[in-house]
Parts: C-alpha cells; structure tokens; sequence
C-alpha cells in the first residue's frame, strides 16, 4: 500500500518515511501543500500522513480540497500537529480526517495507527459489495437498503437515487463529519449548480424514510456550524 507524507520539517519527514518504508510501505514525501495536491492527483495513495501546519497552504484547506475530489478510493488521512487543542482536533476531524496524532510522537504509535487505518481499508475492499451497521445493510450492486426491526425480521427501505447515495456514503463513513459542499460533491461532483442548503432538502427526506422520529432524529446528527454524521451505535 502506498502512502503520501505531507511534512514541512523535513528531518521529520525523514523518519516518518524510515519507520514506514521498515514496515514495508511505498512512500512518496512533500513538503507542501502545492505539491501534495499534486502527487495526490498522480499517485492516488492509500493514506495520507499530513500536518496541520504548513506554510502557505495548511493541513486544513489540503484535506478539504481532497475530500471534494471525486477519485475511486478516498485516502484515509492521518493529521499531525504540535499543538493538542480540542478546537484543532475538531476542525481537523470536521475536514475529513480520520485520526490526529500530536508532536512529537513515538515512531512505533505512528505506524500502529496507520495500520490501524489500513485495516480498515483491507475490510472494506473484501467487503465492499455490502456495507452493514447495527441497523442497516446496503448491497450495492443490487442497489437496495433494508433496516433490520424486532426479531430477525427486516424492511426494504424505498430511496431515491441521491438518497442511496447518502446513505452509502454515511455507511462507508461512520461517524465522519460531513460539510454540505463535500456532501454536494460526493453526490453530483460538478454536474452541481445551485445553493449548498439544497443538501438539507435531501437530508430530510432521508430522514423520513430512516428515523423513528424525523423531528429527533438519532441515526443522521446534525453538527451545528458544519454539516451532517452518521451513526448507529
């Protein structure tokens, strides 16, 4: 599997690669924003370790602008910053990164973590035809979605095309915050023309058809300020 280090300190970048390619990881390394945008688009990594701080371009605006690319696999990203505030662990969770680790770090924790996220992605490549919850099964290729209910019995769930694509992408990605215009682009890419609260519209409907109580509901939160998560716990 291949993996993009995105690290300004480039002695740091240095033993990030070191204790990676050890372990048997390809790594391409960069050094800016620019660059990373760039070797992202070419190489199409695994998983990307990525710090917060950069010159010119940050960690924040990187991962957003990846998270908008319409691309066959999304990276997962791995954020690193020296500074530990919850409000940095929130933003950059809220862009669409799925860890954050703080400097300085111990070399062995960094790989256990990217593991960690790899393995994920071995489970959803052997999975990838049906993605299943506590609640909710999608069989992708047959294109259906069903709730389990009491007992062993389960309802067919009648959605629309934009909100199957909603919930294959909130079941793909539990608990990830979601922005409206990355929603948007997930969903329709550039064929999109029109206000990012259209998102809201489609976010309601769904919720009719998946919640026990549309008005409270617990399966699709809103995060106030953001946009939108899903969880089945």
């Amino acid at each position: 599997m291949e993996i993009l280090i995105v690290e300004d300190e480039r002695e740091i970048a240095e033993i990030i690669r070191e204790c990676l390619e050890a372990e048997g990881f390809v790594c391409q390394v960069c050094y800016d924003g620019h660059s990373a945008l760039q070797l992202f688009a070419e190489r199409q990594p695994d998983l990307i370790v990525l710090d917060l701080r950069l010159p010119g371009m940050d960690g924040l605006e990187i991962c957003t602008q990846i998270r908008q690319k319409s691309v066959v696999k999304d990276p997962y990203i791995l954020m690193l910053t020296s500074r530990g505030e919850e409000i940095d662990r929130i933003i950059g969770l809220s862009t669409g990164a799925d860890d954050y680790y703080i400097k300085p770090f111990s070399p062995r924790e960094l790989v256990a973590r990217v593991r960690a996220l790899l393995r994920r992605r071995l489970r959803e490549s052997n999975q990838s035809q049906v993605l299943r919850t506590k609640t909710f099964a999608i069989e992708l290729e047959q294109h259906s979605v069903s709730r389990h209910l009491d007992g062993d019995s389960t309802e067919l769930l009648d959605l629309s095309t934009s909100e199957f694509k909603l919930m294959a992408l909130f079941l793909k990605h539990p608990g990830r915050v979601w922005e409206r215009a990355q929603l948007i682009e997930k969903l329709w890419g550039d064929d999109f023309f029109g206000e990012e609260r259209v998102i809201d519209t489609h976010i309601a409907r769904l919720r009719k058809k998946i919640e026990p109580c549309p008005s409270n509901p617990i399966f699709i939160q809103t995060v106030i300020g953001v946009g939108y998560k899903f969880e089945d716990s």
